[in-house]
Order: C-alpha cells, then structure tokens, then sequence
C-alpha cells in the first residue's frame, strides 16, 4: 500500500518520454496533496482536455455528529448560501431611498470604496478637490453612514462602534460618551480615571465593556459568504465495542472512468496516424489517473489506520487525550517518507463519532524530551485553571506557572505567558472583572 513510484527508465528512451513521466509523476504528488475540493477540481480540467475521461456524478455525504438524527439533514440545507453582495445590498438601498441628485452620485462613488469589512478604504481630501467639494462628500458619508448594516462606512473602529452605538435605544447611558471622548484610556482599561470623570463606579465601565464586545468590529463581514459551508470528510471512524473501524469516503473522491465506447469508436472510424497517436495518449493518462487515484486513496487510508493506532485513546476515551506524536514517526512505522505523510494529512479531515477532526490535529510535539506531555495538554489545563480563577483577582502568568508545575508540567513563566498569547487569553489585568 505504499507510494511507489518507477524512476528507473530504459537508456533507449527519448528525452520527451522522460519528460511526460516527469510532470505524470509530480502530478501525483500534487493530487495527494490535493483536498477534496482542489481534486475535484483538477479531475475537472483534465476532463475539459480528454474527450475519453468521463467524471462520475456523486453526493456530497452529510457531516454526521454523534446524534444519529444529524443524519436526516435535508440536502437542501447543504447548498450554499448565495447572498447579496455587500456592495449590491449598499447600491441597492441607495437607489429605493435616495433621488437622483449630486449628493446620491457621490455616494455611489463612495460605495466603490467600501472595503470587505465594511470600512471606507479612501480619505475624502483624495476625492475632492476643494474644500467645498470635502465637505459635500462628508455630507454624502454621513448618509451612507444611516445605511444597513450598522457601522457601515465608518473610517475606523472608534467611529464603527459609535455608529452602532447611536442607533441602539438600549445601550448604556454612558456608552457613547465615552467611547467618543475616551476610546484611548477605555481599551487601555484605565477605568477608575473614567469612572472618576464621570462620577459613576468601575463596575458602570464594566458594564459599557461588556456591551461594546457585544457590537462588531467589522459589519461587512456578514456579506463574505464561505466557500466551503461544509467539510467532505476523507475518512469515517466507527467505534464496535473497543474496536476502532476505519472507512474511505468514496465520496470525498472523483469517480472517473474510460469511455470505452467512444473511444472504439474514434479508433475505428479515423484511421489517421495523428488522431490515432491522440486517442491512444489520453487512453493513456485515464489509466494514469485511475492509478494515481488508487495510490491517493490507499496512502491516505495507510495513515490513517496508523493514527488510530497510535491515538487509540483519542478515539475510545471521553476527554479524547493526544499523545506525543511526530510526522517523521508515522512516517518511519508505514515506511514512506515524511513529507508523504505530510501531503497525506494536508486538508484532510476524518469523521468520528464525536465529530469531524483535522488529521494534522492528530499530532502533537512533546514540549521537551525529559517530560512525556505535549502542548495541547498544557493549553489545556492553562485554560482551565484561568475558566476556573477569581475573575475579581485574576490569576499572574508566574501564579499559573505554579499551578501547573503542581500538576506535573515543567513551565516558565514565559512559556505561559506564550501559551496564553497562542489561546488568545488577554493578560491578568485584562480580565480582571469590577462586580
């Protein structure tokens, strides 16, 4: 089941064979690097430029979790949602709401600038050229600013924010003053200077903080729709008693064949050497591409079956625990070479019954070679023990550190503080909480 291929040509051969063989056996490389999507797409192509290569219709399989009523998902909820384009959705309330006049113009020209985040991208001094003329665009952005959604052409966060502030009739009473007149000192968490300017207690900031992580940085992006909505899992993962079964996903693969039939027929009915030469080439290449396929598929499921071998307990146990595990190691049990397993496992994702995993997720760096954790597990338990601190008197990265070293993990105070950084966990002063 290894990947194996034939480097070993006859000295008789031309140049240009050697080269064919070439570019056949990188493109296999690159198919088993491919995801679902990038195979299908290239199987696609090559089908645009073989007449004899026939592409096999197939359904998407439904991402199954553990509830087995997961499984009675309609198709019609898989198909992608082809919304309004955000700048459609502006042009389009701009001419139901607005007159055909200069001020209308020029908001449609400021439309042209309106990033994906919903941001105006440009200074008004670049699209005007006297002050007369800034000002009549300022006009026309501040009416393209009372357009939906909320925040919509603002020239930053601090104006983002308060566009959405000025239009919610239950945000807290101080929640735009002081994001107007103290944006700097309140993401600084300067509170108690604040709350002394405006005579109410810290807790009163605490609460216009809480409410500003209700509101979006960025209101365009509900207009970027995903490519993929759903992941086509390459492999399936069923749990019989305590035997892990594993499974290829025909589905997350192009079926193709030879049109066999065609093909007779071309070859009797036009007997030029050139067509002949032609029709027998792309013979050629579909068997190369069934083969390659074959190969793909059986690599993929040779990896696999060996991280379920070594991450056994992931897959029985109910914290679902990684062990320590390398690449180079996989690659050395299944004896293929690293960067095979690498192509292997490149956006590639399995199905289990707990879920869909990312098969890169299976692997795990030991955090040195004296102590048998890896890193996940100290991120882990890092944030539980911040889940679990006194948010009025949160926990020093040095005071983590000797919790941890308490449970068994060997830790700095700057590997904590690394680890925090990576899980995206603000600093002890950061989350401290006045209630």
């Amino acid at each position: 089941m290894k990947m194996q291929f034939n480097y070993n040509q006859q000295q008789s051969q031309q140049q240009t064979t050697k080269l064919v063989m070439t570019q056949q056996f990188q493109q296999s490389i690159q198919m088993l690097h491919y995801n679902s999507e990038e195979l299908t797409s290239f199987i696609n192509e090559k089908s645009l430029e073989n007449p004899f290569l026939e592409v096999e219709d197939y359904h998407q399989p439904m991402v199954k979790h553990a509830d087995d009523s997961d499984q009675k998902m309609q198709w019609i909820n898989q198909l992608p949602d082809d919304h309004q384009s955000l700048y459609d959705y502006l042009i389009e309330q701009i001419h139901l709401n607005y007159r055909n006049t200069p001020i209308r113009q020029r908001m449609l020209q400021l439309v042209d600038y309106i990033d994906s985040n919903g941001y105006l991208s440009v200074d008004l001094s670049q699209l005007a050229t006297t002050s007369d003329e800034q000002l009549a665009f300022l006009d026309a952005l501040t009416l393209l600013q009372q357009l939906e959604p909320a925040g919509i052409g603002a020239r930053n966060l601090q104006e983002c924010l308060l566009l959405q502030i000025e239009r919610d009739h239950h945000s807290p009473s101080l929640a735009y003053i002081v994001i107007e007149e103290d944006f700097a000192d309140f993401v600084n968490r300067q509170w108690s200077a604040i709350a002394k300017k405006y005579q109410v207690s810290v807790k009163d900031i605490q609460v216009i903080y809480d409410y500003v992580l209700t509101l979006t940085p960025h209101p365009g992006n509900i207009f970027q729709s995903s490519k993929e909505l759903f992941i086509v899992p390459d492999l399936s993962v069923y749990i019989e008693e305590d035997a892990i079964k594993l499974r290829y996903n025909k589905q997350s693969m192009p079926q193709i064949k030879f049109a066999n039939h065609y093909y007779n027929e071309v070859l009797q009915n036009d007997q030029e050497k050139e067509t002949q030469q032609f029709i027998k080439e792309k013979k050629n290449e579909v068997q190369w591409l069934e083969h390659s396929l074959k190969q793909r598929k059986e690599t993929i499921l040779l990896v696999g079956q060996e991280l379920i071998r070594q991450q056994r307990d992931f897959f029985l146990l109910p914290n679902h625990p990684i062990k320590a595990l390398t690449m180079r190691k996989v690659a050395q049990n299944i004896g293929v070479h690293e960067s095979t397993v690498s192509r292997a496992v490149n956006g590639k994702y399995m199905e289990t019954p707990f879920g869909i995993v990312e098969l890169k997720t299976l692997f795990a760096a030991k955090v040195s070679d004296h102590q048998e954790v890896t890193t996940q597990q100290i991120q882990k338990q890092l944030r539980k023990i911040i889940n679990d601190e006194n948010k009025q008197k949160p926990l020093s990265d040095q005071k983590i550190a000797n919790l941890l070293q308490e449970e068994g993990f060997e830790v700095s105070r700057r590997t904590v503080a690394k680890y925090r950084d990576q899980l995206k966990i603000p600093s002890s002063s950061k989350r401290r909480r006045f209630e």
